[in-house]
């Protein structure tokens, strides 16, 4: 077996995700085109962030990723590292060596002796974090095939999930989820509560065909159970805290805040002002919203707030 590695680092970011990006998806409600929750292109600017620091300390002056020539991530990365020091220089195997397919790929780390988790029957494109799962490449290429719920990880297909409902209480404090079903937890447990919750129910599967920041369309399968849960939730609580017109512009924002992120602009000024925003129409957005959960459909039941802007007496049909 072929190794030139001298050392090894690995660090636990999970909560540093959910607080610091995670937490600025789930109060903008940020999506890409309408439907894609954005998993791989939050997680891409703390790897970045990660490997300056790390190329920092080992005075590295290379940072190689192992991205294609037709992906987003090698945007992400790339704009991400050069964001932080542009002195780093790229290093991107795949745009320069003789490897033109997962296959070629799969060949070459077979020669050198390098284990990898894909086979060429099964060579769907795998990115995993604490906030969902994409799949990609191999017959979901062609649009005519329906994709193959084998392939799913954390959600159960909607209809082998649970015969009975599940209600499901979420408690936000300032748009952040604080308590679930009256239990606080930590923004970890939380996340990884909601993907076993959702998982189980048949929630928070997506079959996607976006426009790549690269220019071409392309297609995939998302699991996001616990992402599909809250923003479905902190949606419901916002049509009732906030005012009409924060809440219509607020929409815009959270499109133009999807966007910059899955473009890989994650250290710019204007990201950091939607934030400035989003954070301010958060202040009254805490109170509790309950959700009937069945086979893979999410039915929001009831919101509990003191900062309602919903009076029934006025909206009462009675005189």
């Amino acid at each position: 077996k072929v190794s030139v590695h001298q050392k090894y680092i690995v660090e636990d970011v999970k909560e540093e995700f959910v607080v610091d990006y995670l937490y600025k998806a789930i109060k903008s409600e940020a999506l890409y085109e309408q439907d894609y929750m954005l998993g791989t292109s939050f997680a891409r600017p703390l790897m970045a962030k990660k490997l300056v620091e790390i190329a920092h300390k080992e005075q590295a002056k290379y940072i190689c990723h192992g991205c294609t020539g037709k992906g987003n991530d090698q945007v992400r990365f790339e704009v991400g590292v050069k964001a932080q020091d542009p002195t780093i220089k790229i290093i991107a195997p795949w745009r320069i060596w003789d490897i033109k397919s997962r296959e070629d790929a799969i060949d070459y780390a077979k020669k050198v002796g390098v284990e990898v988790p894909v086979t060429k029957k099964k060579i769907y494109s795998v990115d995993r974090n604490l906030w969902h799962v994409s799949h990609e490449g191999g017959d979901l290429e062609d649009l005519k095939n329906e994709h193959k719920e084998d392939m799913y990880f954390m959600v159960t297909p909607p209809e082998k999930a649970k015969d009975e409902p599940t209600y499901l209480e979420i408690y936000f404090k300032k748009g952040v989820p604080v308590k679930i079903n009256g239990e606080f937890l930590n923004p970890v447990d939380i996340i990884d509560k909601l993907n076993t919750i959702g998982g189980e129910n048949g929630i928070g599967i997506a079959d996607i065909i976006e426009n790549r920041l690269v220019g071409m369309k392309s297609r995939g399968i998302y699991e996001t159970p616990a992402g599909t849960l809250l923003y479905a939730a902190h949606k419901k609580l916002e049509s009732v805290t906030l005012d009409k017109y924060t809440y219509q512009y607020k929409k815009l924002v959270s499109a133009q805040y999807g966007e910059l992120v899955y473009n890989g602009l994650w250290f710019t000024a204007l990201r950091e002002a939607i934030d400035a925003f989003v954070d301010k129409t958060q202040e009254n957005v805490t109170g509790t919203v309950k959700l009937k959960l069945y086979k893979g459909n999410i039915k929001p039941c009831s919101v509990d707030t003191e900062y309602a802007l919903y009076d029934e007496g006025i909206s009462s049909f009675d005189v």
